[in-house]
């Protein structure tokens, strides 16, 4: 009997078998397989095993009777203080930061990677900890006997309700939701769902590479944004510019001609079909 040779999945074939369903998601070990872009070669097994020896490192000095609290502390000393990591404010852009292996490692990152690797420990430990998509600076809750406690994975500190209402004075002011139409704080301190939190890693991405015009780093991770978000009629159009960028021009009509076809009336629907056009024109040099 013959056997066909058993081939790897790409990097992207297995990004897309971690976030294909929601049921059973698998958000860190999909968040480090972003990484697989700047490293081909990462193996993201390896990564898990590594914050996996983290928290057994913290579970032995926790009795198995210790209390919530006890453990809430123990976590962020050993996190925080022990392990020392802290937001990098240094470079904060650096997509290192957005790379959980990288972080690991320099121990520096931004809110959203530090948040994961905490929730990851705290769960370790027995700690109820969800992250929070608030506004311009993702945040860590935890689920206490005494109450929530929110987190800000940066610095480290407890927020107290006063400092979450400062933070979100701004945000509030710019979309007209004070006065009558205060938005209860409440609203912004929701668990965000497993698929959000990877998107808003992704975008985080996006606009670093968009803004040093790296479209071969832009593209893979409009890659990765198009399986996690299929129904993102916007994520299709950005892959196709990317694509565009790239010298890709049927790629990138593709790309377009599906992003008119779910928003045919979209503001840059027009602009996009002449752009559509001018890609489809015969005899035009085409990169591979």
């Amino acid at each position: 009997m013959k056997h066909l040779p058993l081939r790897a999945p790409t990097a992207l074939e297995y990004f897309a078998s971690l976030v294909a369903e929601d049921e059973g998601f698998a958000l860190l070990e999909a968040a480090i397989a972003i990484a697989q872009d700047a490293y081909p070669r990462l193996d993201a097994q390896s990564v898990l095993a590594d914050i996996d020896a983290l928290g057994q490192r913290l579970k032995r000095r926790l009795a198995p009777d210790a209390s919530a609290m006890q453990r809430l502390r123990a976590l962020n000393h050993f996190f925080f203080a022990e392990l020392g990591f802290a937001g990098n404010v240094n470079d904060y852009y650096d997509s290192r930061n957005s790379y959980l292996n990288d972080v690991l490692e320099t121990r520096r990152g931004i809110p959203i990677s530090l948040a994961l690797l905490y929730v990851e420990l705290a769960s370790q430990v027995g700690l109820t900890a969800r992250g929070v998509s608030f506004p311009g600076h993702f945040l860590v809750k935890l689920r206490m006997p005494q109450g929530e406690v929110v987190l800000d994975p940066f610095s480290g500190r407890s927020l107290s309700r006063e400092d979450l209402d400062e933070r979100l004075a701004p945000y509030r002011k710019r979309h007209g939701l004070v006065g009558d139409f205060e938005t209860p704080l409440g609203l912004f301190l929701q668990a965000a769902e497993p698929r959000d939190v990877l998107a808003r890693m992704l975008r985080n991405l996006k606009e670093i590479h968009r803004s040093t015009a790296d479209w071969a780093q832009l593209l893979a991770v409009q890659q990765r944004l198009v399986l996690l978000l299929p129904a993102a009629a916007e994520e299709r159009r950005d892959r196709g510019l990317a694509w565009a960028e790239l010298g890709r021009a049927d790629a990138a009509a593709d790309d377009l001609e599906a992003y008119l076809a779910l928003q045919p009336d979209a503001p840059d629907a027009e602009e996009l079909r002449q752009r559509v056009r001018a890609l489809r024109r015969p005899g035009r040099t085409q990169l591979h």
